[in-house]
């Protein structure tokens, strides 16, 4: 493919027709003509042209007319509007219609030229900037976050109805769940997605230190302190900041992230001026901020202010249906980094995954699959591999118990087997019954074969509650 710029020249002077073309050929560009509004845009539907060179008065149609159907039909082009009547007024309202210059007639080869090479200069950087935002886009997509589940289809529908806007976003999930990646989903989907993103764990730092780093300092504002320093509000401006564990600021700092979020005021460490910053903000936490305002470790005022548009991020024990999804995910890329082939995993070490309760939720997981892979030499993760890698079998899977001495010992053994593994399969049994009958007690004993009062004792025992039921 050639990179010759084409550029379609439209006016029904002859003279500039042919003058225009001789300067672009110089200059090595590909040149059409049209000397009628309607056989250019013509031409522009059916060419691509890199540049317009387009004259406000033709015979058939105004200028302005073509270039507002250019726009409307969203051709991949930019417009040069040419005049021998050149107004300020003409002069906005092209401008105002998506031209990117304006010049009047006559001009010379330097003016025409120095017009042309401005376009394709702010034409290579608007490509290039859409090529990076795609590239964000497609890095930081729902594609790329794993998840079918209807926990996870409500955070997706969250994230694309806040993304747009500049509102404060408050992410709450436990360590692991993935709130950066979120955060940063958020900010590929917005209008500042080319803009600066910036991320700082606020358990980093200590108090002294967050300050600065939130706000900058002026040189001598503290020792060590030998040259002045911008801080991250000033840095993200008219970008994104992260705040990531956002409980863990102490109250001082809290009463003036308070006040930048307010009215977007800062004064820099050791400096009376106030400064202004237009960061969109997201913040993130794993630990209840109401429970921490209850006990006065967190400002009711700035909770107020954060729990602006809250989405929680459910744990992975509380999404196992996804987690066969992310198993895979993670196994083809680690795959790819390793250089092995794994085609996947036995049916009891995929159900083992499946039903281990990931404290670390999807962190942990990540890491265990990365280690499956380094640790695997063949073309299939099985259960041994697995528990040798996990632990598993002594911390979960064990029924392992030690060998009773006398019958106390025979019976509290075999209590103790019961509340901790038989209690599991008692609940599965009253949950799979239930989901069956739309939690219809009378009807889910019925289908199991029991009488409706030892069905609702089980469920008494295990303080299972169900609203639905159609029999009481």
């Amino acid at each position: 493919m050639s990179d010759l710029k084409k550029i379609l020249i439209i006016d029904d002077e002859p003279s500039i027709c042919s003058g225009c073309k001789m300067i672009l050929l110089e200059n090595g560009y590909d040149v059409d003509i049209s000397f009628s509004g309607k056989d250019g845009f013509e031409k522009v539907l059916q060419e691509s042209f890199d540049l317009v060179l387009l004259d406000i008065k033709l015979p058939d149609v105004n200028g302005i007319e073509i270039l507002k159907k250019i726009k409307k039909e969203k051709i991949d082009t930019c417009v040069i509007i040419m005049t021998g009547h050149g107004t300020v007024d003409n002069a906005v309202e092209a401008m105002k219609n998506g031209a990117f210059d304006f010049i009047t007639k006559p001009f010379n080869e330097k003016e025409l030229s120095k017009s042309i090479f401005k376009a394709f200069e702010n034409r290579k950087l608007v490509q290039e900037n859409l090529f990076l935002k795609k590239q964000l886009y497609d890095k930081f997509s729902f594609d790329n976050i794993i998840g079918e589940s209807p926990l996870m289809v409500e955070v997706f529908h969250k994230i694309e109805r806040v993304a747009p806007l500049d509102s404060i976003v408050l992410l709450d999930g436990e360590s692991g769940t993935g709130k950066e990646l979120f955060a940063h989903a958020i900010y590929a989907h917005s209008k500042r997605a080319t803009a600066q993103f910036l991320a700082v764990d606020c358990n980093t730092f200590s108090s002294s230190l967050m300050e600065s780093e939130l706000f900058g300092h002026v040189k001598g504002a503290f020792t060590g302190a030998d040259k002045t320093m911008p801080g991250i509000f000033e840095i993200a401006s008219k970008g994104t900041l992260f705040l990531d564990e956002v409980a863990n600021l102490d109250m001082d700092i809290q009463g003036k992230l308070l006040r930048v979020l307010e009215n977007g005021e800062y004064k820099a460490v050791g400096s009376n001026q106030i400064k202004k910053t237009d960061a969109r903000v997201i913040v993130a936490t794993n630990i209840d901020l109401k429970q921490m305002v209850k006990e006065k470790r967190f400002r009711q005022d700035l909770f107020f202010r954060l729990n602006v548009f809250p989405i929680y991020i459910p744990p992975l024990r509380d999404r196992k249906n996804d987690i066969p999804m992310l198993v895979y995910h993670f196994l083809k890329r680690f795959c790819r980094k390793t250089g092995k082939k794994i085609s996947g995993f036995s049916d009891d070490a995929l159900e083992t995954l499946i039903n281990f309760e990931w404290p670390g939720n999807v962190r942990q997981l990540k890491n265990v699959v990365e280690r499956l892979v380094i640790m695997s030499d063949k073309s299939q993760v099985d259960q041994k591999l697995l528990y040798d890698n996990l632990g598993i079998r002594q911390e979960d899977n064990s029924t392992d118990v030690p060998i009773p001495k006398n019958l106390d010992e025979l019976k509290t053994a075999k209590k103790l087997f019961l509340e901790n593994y038989f209690s599991k399969t008692e609940t599965s049994f009253l949950k799979e019954a239930l989901s069956k009958t739309d939690g219809n007690i009378t009807k889910a004993a019925k289908m199991v074969g029991m009488q409706r009062s030892n069905f609702s004792a089980l469920m008494k025992k295990y303080n299972m509650k169900y609203s639905k039921d159609l029999g009481q």
